[in-house]
């Protein structure tokens, strides 16, 4: 597993460049994760590595692509000091974890983590940084791989009340 960092402020737009916006695919989007921002990671990024990023992560246009392009590309966690309510959003709809870490800018590429998501702090070589913690009902919509698989999980008599 390996962290991928980033700063502040990272846009939509240097997640998928809007030229890409024709794809609709998730293995198709990832091609381009990031391109023309940090060439090299959609060929080097690998299944069950983490982004970590700075303030206001996802920030721009709303659309679900970059969720998409990073869930593609094997990513399946991205831990940041805040996101864009928008891509936070996008981001559980589509099964991308997105993990609140008020001390996020302490962690390199060079870290290793272990998530500890309910509990309420990850484990990065060896350091214990709190996060907020990811509540049941939430992780259940991320393993399901995003809302849609979630709802059909879901059975009208569950929804009755008694």
């Amino acid at each position: 597993m390996r962290v991928w960092k980033f700063g502040d402020n990272i846009d939509t737009d240097a997640i998928i460049p809007g030229r890409f916006l024709t794809i609709n695919d998730p293995k198709g989007l990832s091609e381009h994760a990031f391109e023309g921002f940090r060439d090299g990671f959609a060929k080097e990024v690998k299944e069950g590595d983490m982004i970590v990023a700075g303030r206001n992560f996802g920030c721009g246009s709303s659309r679900e692509h970059a969720p998409l392009a990073l869930t593609g590309s094997g990513v399946r966690v991205v831990i940041a000091e805040s996101f864009a309510r928008i891509f936070y959003r996008n981001s559980v709809n589509v099964g991308l974890l997105p993990v609140i870490c008020p001390r996020a800018g302490e962690i390199t590429e060079q870290d290793q983590i272990t998530g500890h998501f309910a509990e309420g702090y990850i484990d990065v070589s060896g350091r214990r940084l709190d996060i907020e913690p990811v509540p049941a009902f939430l992780q259940q919509i991320i393993d399901a791989g995003g809302l849609v698989e979630y709802a059909k999980q879901i059975r009208s008599e569950d929804l009755c009340m008694k």
